[in-house]
């Protein structure tokens, strides 16, 4: 079974496939794909902007089963922001390094025991018959102070998850090893069981 991611960021295909190895599956971004799918994010929710994305791409490809996440960071000193915005913080043109040094200066203030927060993901598979299949996963944390580390991407320099003792930073582990307890990685693992029941792989 071919199944269209609907993204072109790299590092998160790669962590799919990694996720979801069912023998036969192969997971495609858009552009191996060949399909152009860009719609506007405006649902205001993980769940609803990552059923925008499945459906946008599954319409666009002709009707292929779609695999589509929408996830960010939730800090509660800023009322649950960047949140759906996340990767577009800084604005339409910005990028990690902006949108990470804008969370900082936001919470510049901001003490230590109040900077928790965490990273949530929302995923939505389409099959080509059009069932949806939702799974979530959620990581609790808090925010640093400066960037640390080189591996990631994303808000990972900066943030602390509880699970590696508030003492490391997603950035500073392997991606392996991040994985095992992400936001991604946990839906990813309730999505696996999920689709294991609707379409019993070998």
């Amino acid at each position: 079974m071919k199944v269209l991611i609907a993204t072109n960021n790299s590092h998160k295909a790669d962590e799919i496939r990694n996720a979801i190895d069912f023998p036969g599956w192969e997971f495609v971004t858009l552009r191996e794909a060949g399909v152009e799918s860009d719609p506007v994010e405006d649902a205001g929710t993980f769940v609803g902007n990552a059923r925008i994305k499945a459906l946008a791409a599954h319409e666009a490809s002709g009707g292929m089963c779609v695999l589509a996440d929408d996830s960010g960071l939730e800090v509660d000193a800023l009322s649950g922001e960047p949140g759906v915005c996340s990767s577009r913080y800084a604005g339409a043109d910005g990028d990690d390094a902006a949108n990470n040094a804008l969370l900082l200066a936001n919470l510049a203030d901001t003490p230590d025991f109040l900077r928790t927060a965490r990273f949530s993901c929302t995923l939505v598979f389409i099959g080509e018959d059009g069932a949806e299949t939702v799974a979530r996963g959620k990581v609790e944390g808090r925010i640093g102070y400066e960037e640390r580390g080189d591996e990631g991407f994303g808000y990972d320099p900066l943030f602390f998850p509880i699970e590696l003792g508030g003492q490391t930073t997603f950035a500073e582990v392997p991606q392996e090893r991040k994985s095992a307890i992400s936001h991604r990685g946990r839906a990813l693992a309730e999505l696996k069981e999920k689709l294991k029941v609707v379409y019993n792989p070998a």
